[in-house]
């Protein structure tokens, strides 16, 4: 049983509804994980805004609530990465929301560790989560996306091992500063809409980028 808002009180709300989905792996074993930072997302916005994660909903951990009068719906799937579209395909569907209403969180190594960017749509860039929604939105790619820098890894490591890697404490640290202005930039998302908020956000982002590029994590 979805709780607070049924489906029908969203429809018929005067400003549709957002979907945020963090893509990441359930269990403990991957919590802290460089793949989950899009979860860790999930989790900072809700925190921050009071609605609880405390449903079981199209194979996510769910909840809904409101940010001033714009309905927000977040989402973890459970689904392990690799299938992250069965559980964000069937949820936009349920909605009924159009691919502009939805905005996927996800880690990304060709960002540094910290640094954020908030695109209105793109492709996949080899990963896996977002294959897998694209593939459950019929190829469809007009979606927003947040993306998070991880860095990548170093020397031969591979990939595949640097992303199931929990973070040294430099580069937590960054997370979690990261994690914030996520939230701040997520707030002006929903007050301001997807196309200011970006163009603002991304400019701060820019200098931050500049800034770590060169420094170790």
């Amino acid at each position: 049983m979805l709780n607070r808002f049924s489906r029908r009180s969203f429809c018929t709300s005067a400003l549709r509804p957002w979907l945020f989905v963090g893509l990441g792996n359930p269990g403990d074993k991957y919590k802290g994980t460089r793949h989950n930072v899009g979860f860790e997302m999930i989790d900072a916005f809700a925190e921050s805004q009071g609605i609880p994660m405390d449903t079981v909903h199209c194979k996510a951990i769910f909840g809904q609530g409101s940010v001033g009068d714009v309905p927000v719906l977040l989402a973890k799937p459970q689904t392990y990465m690799n299938l992250s579209g069965e559980s964000t395909g069937p949820l936009a569907a349920y909605y009924k929301l159009p691919l502009n209403r939805v905005l996927v969180f996800h880690d990304d190594m060709g960002l540094p560790c910290g640094v954020l960017r908030l695109h209105h749509e793109g492709g996949h860039g080899s990963h896996n989560g977002l294959k897998s929604v694209i593939y459950n939105f019929r190829g469809n790619r007009e979606f927003a996306r947040l993306r998070i820098g991880i860095g990548r890894p170093p020397g031969q490591m591979d990939p595949k091992a640097f992303l199931l890697q929990k973070f040294n404490a430099t580069a937590r640290e960054r997370i979690d500063a990261a994690l914030q202005e996520g939230v701040g930039a997520l707030k002006l998302l929903l007050s301001k809409g997807l196309t200011e908020s970006a163009r603002c956000f991304n400019t701060e982002q820019k200098y931050k980028h500049i800034r770590l590029q060169t420094m170790p994590t």
